[in-house]
């Protein structure tokens, strides 16, 4: 992306689907001592932490692409409540999504309206390390907004990914 953008003189774009849920994780943000131990594991603050996860990662993305002067953003997003199967192990919340969906959730073109917005229109040119939601710069948490917790995931998962190559 970096070389393309470099020689195409167009603005490249990173987007992360995230959710509003990020905003419900581990009281901590990301459990890095506790990452696979399943003593204390909430799925739903789970489903929140990853979602905190993509947040992260895109604005430490962000901060990283500006310091090396490259024309790509990266951003995140909420798309929406859509009515999906995200629920299947929760048979009463999925009985409520089944039953409720299509009269209080988007479907699925409404869901992809966010992400859309973020890749493609203009008026997101230049912007980066946002949160948008509804087609609209959205509030984020403060952990979401913490740059020493980002830099602490990249590294984190640099190491995992280091220690996957050996």
């Amino acid at each position: 992306m970096k070389e393309t953008a470099r020689k195409s003189s167009q603005e490249g774009r990173i987007v992360n689907v995230s959710s509003r849920r990020h905003k419900f994780t581990y009281p901590e943000g990301i459990r890095f001592s506790k990452i696979n131990d399943q003593t204390g594991y909430n799925s739903l603050s789970a489903y929140g932490q990853s979602k905190l996860a993509n947040v992260l990662h895109a604005n430490e993305l962000a901060r990283r692409l500006q310091e090396e002067k490259v024309e790509i953003t990266a951003n995140s997003l909420h798309p929406g409540a859509i009515a999906t199967n995200l629920f299947r192990h929760h048979s009463f919340v999925s009985g409520l999504v089944d039953a409720l969906g299509k009269h209080m959730m988007k479907n699925v073109e409404q869901g992809a309206a966010t992400t859309c917005f973020v890749a493609l229109h203009p008026d997101v040119k230049g912007a980066n390390g946002r949160y948008y939601g509804n087609c609209n710069l959205a509030e984020v948490s403060s952990q979401a907004n913490d740059l020493q917790l980002a830099k602490k995931l990249w590294d984190f998962t640099m190491t995992l990914i280091d220690q996957c190559k050996t």
